[in-house]
């Protein structure tokens, strides 16, 4: 593998090292978790809105997440040395 795929497999493994993560607080504390989101801000109220008073939505997308986020990482072969 050269540089420039190692770069690409390790920004691929910490999307989905992000995308694992973000999907479990969402699935174990999901008000919490669109609450923390929730601001004036333009953008992370828009992709929070559809989860507000909704913590079973919230737990199915964060469901999801993670099993995006594993196969994404599954999906991903290290340099052979």
């Amino acid at each position: 593998m050269s540089g420039d795929a190692n770069w690409t497999g390790r920004a691929a493994e910490m999307a989905a090292i992000f995308m694992i993560g973000d999907g479990l607080l969402g699935l174990l504390q999901p008000q919490r978790h669109v609450d923390l989101w929730a601001s004036d801000a333009a953008g992370s109220d828009v992709l929070v809105a559809p989860f507000r008073g909704k913590p079973g939505r919230r737990r199915v997308y964060g469901a999801l997440q993670i099993a995006a986020g594993l196969a994404i990482a599954a999906s991903q072969r290290p340099t052979r040395r």
